[in-house]
């Protein structure tokens, strides 16, 4: 199996530095960010095989990030993060086209899972 490049974006600075670390173990390569605005000139820069996306962050928030994404890149997988979202959040990004979606605590089981089941088979999307 080649390493998947996984694109993390979350403000919880200490969420994210452990989830890469975790992810890293496994054998994943990831970059991450604290910011929409960063993350989405990072996947212009070079486009990971998935991106794991926190729901609520201040400026630029997971929604409006993820409707970017669908317009630019719109073959990229996307799973959505959330500490405190409701179920018209998770509806609302299925609808928008997140892969899928977690809620936090997040199970580093499921998420490898999850990683595993949008990436099978998928290449660089660059």
């Amino acid at each position: 199996m080649t390493e998947k490049s996984i694109l993390l974006i979350d403000d919880e600075e200490a969420f994210v530095t452990t989830l890469q670390e975790r992810l890293e173990m496994r054998g994943f390569s990831c970059r991450t960010t604290l910011s929409g605005e960063a993350g989405l000139g990072m996947i212009a820069a070079q486009p990971p095989d998935v991106v794991v996306l926190d729901l609520r962050m201040p400026g630029m928030g997971g929604v409006e990030v993820l409707r970017r994404i669908r317009r630019q890149w719109p073959g990229l997988p996307v799973i959505m993060l959330s500490g405190h979202g409701s179920d018209q959040d998770f509806e609302t990004c299925l609808s928008l086209g997140a892969a899928l979606y977690h809620k936090k605590p997040l199970d580093i089981g499921d998420l490898l899972e999850s990683i595993r089941a949008v990436t099978q088979g998928s290449g660089s999307r660059g």
